[in-house]
């Protein structure tokens, strides 16, 4: 189980400081947490990673299930030994996969996309999954065979894998959702919760998830549904994501809405520009793959902007001879240089990957860290 305990709560806004305690170590919220899909964060091991300043990972179900099947992972004693990391773990529930192997790959789009028209009505259906009251059949890209995921098997991979918070089996919904659709849809992912408290076994902290798109009665329906439910925490999903400020606009609906007293996981938010403005709506918690998807793409965020190490001019001149960022001490930027690391990139050797999503990890850490000195200092 967890403790979660407010520190300080602001004046100015609903951000808040605190402590999440669990049986592997304490993270201070608000906190980042990094995105190890398939028990890694790729291109790093696990003590790199803690370098980063990271304290909590989110594992996912999904793919762990269909990759190696999570009873192996048990016998090996839990995602904690079987990846060597000693600190806190989050697993998602799949529900995420309903989306993007859904009408994600439908539509080519991502949940950050631009609302555009209510295109999906109630009875759409995506091709590749097929969505029923009871759960989502997908089909391994692996094998070809058909994966049944409903609220008991995804408790019960959660369970197997061990982490230290494991989240509902839901449906994050599409951005091309019309009303109707997401109210359908809204119905089965609270039928979900339910029964993923009621199969639950384990002693491991459970949080419900919050869904509704970008319409308020639903979000508000949500909250208070959820809220009504006996978990320890809440994760807020779907597609949310706007212009800036749009995001802590839906947030603003509902969170009020929740126990102030349980953590706030935001799932799969958390570029730069939105940061900020999730932690003073209330969110203690955000997974994001930010950081680690454009280090291997080979962008580094830095004090100056995002710089895209695979440009030339970062090989010769006076830039080749300076660190990422002037203003960092993160290991990468007092040992390397921009023309070495841009020489990696361009020549696609993975050490280049590496030096950026450490980099990356350790900008963003601090990025947030700055953010609750803000809080104790009254700022935010």
């Amino acid at each position: 189980m967890i403790n979660f305990k407010i520190l300080k709560k602001s004046t100015k806004s609903r951000a808040r400081l605190g402590f999440l305690e669990t049986e592997h170590g304490v993270v201070e919220t608000p906190c980042l947490v990094p995105v190890a899909t398939q028990a890694t964060i790729k291109t790093l091991d696990s003590k790199e990673v803690e370098a980063t300043k990271s304290q909590i990972l989110i594992c996912n179900t999904f793919w762990l299930n269909l990759r190696l099947q999570e009873k192996n992972i048990e016998k090996a004693g839990g995602l904690h030994k079987f990846m060597n990391w000693k600190k806190p773990l989050m697993t998602d529930s799949a529900g995420f996969q309903v989306f993007s192997l859904g009408f994600g790959k439908d539509y080519g789009v991502t949940k950050f996309m631009g609302k555009g028209e209510n295109s999906l009505g109630e009875s759409a259906k995506p091709k590749s999954v097929k969505i029923t009251q009871d759960g989502v059949y997908f089909k391994s890209f692996i094998d070809g065979k058909e994966i049944f995921i409903g609220p008991k098997e995804s408790i019960k991979i959660q369970e197997r894998l061990g982490a230290d918070i494991i989240f509902a089996f839901d449906e994050c919904t599409p951005p091309q959702a019309s009303y109707e659709y997401v109210k359908k849809s809204l119905e089965r992912t609270h039928k979900w919760a339910k029964e993923c408290l009621k199969v639950k076994k384990s002693n491991q902290a459970i949080f419900g998830i919050v869904q509704g798109s970008e319409f308020k009665d639903l979000r508000i329906e949500s909250a208070k549904y959820i809220n009504s439910l006996n978990f320890d925490g809440f994760g807020i999903g779907g597609d949310l994501w706007r212009e800036r400020g749009g995001t802590k606009k839906i947030l603003d609906w509902f969170i009020p809405l929740l126990d102030e007293k349980k953590p706030r996981h935001m799932l799969g938010v958390g570029y730069l520009e939105n940061i900020e403005d999730i932690i003073k709506a209330g969110i203690d918690t955000f997974d994001c793959t930010v950081p680690t998807h454009y280090a291997r793409r080979g962008y580094a965020f830095t004090s100056q902007g995002r710089l895209d190490m695979n440009k030339a001019k970062f090989l010769t001149g006076s830039m080749a001879i300076e660190p990422l960022d002037k203003n960092c001490v993160c290991p990468v930027c007092l040992n390397y240089k921009k023309g070495y690391i841009c020489h990696l990139i361009r020549a696609k050797e993975i050490t280049g990957m590496k030096l950026l999503t450490q980099h990356n990890l350790w900008y963003f850490n601090t990025f947030v860290e700055e953010i609750r000195n803000k809080i104790k200092r009254g700022e935010i």
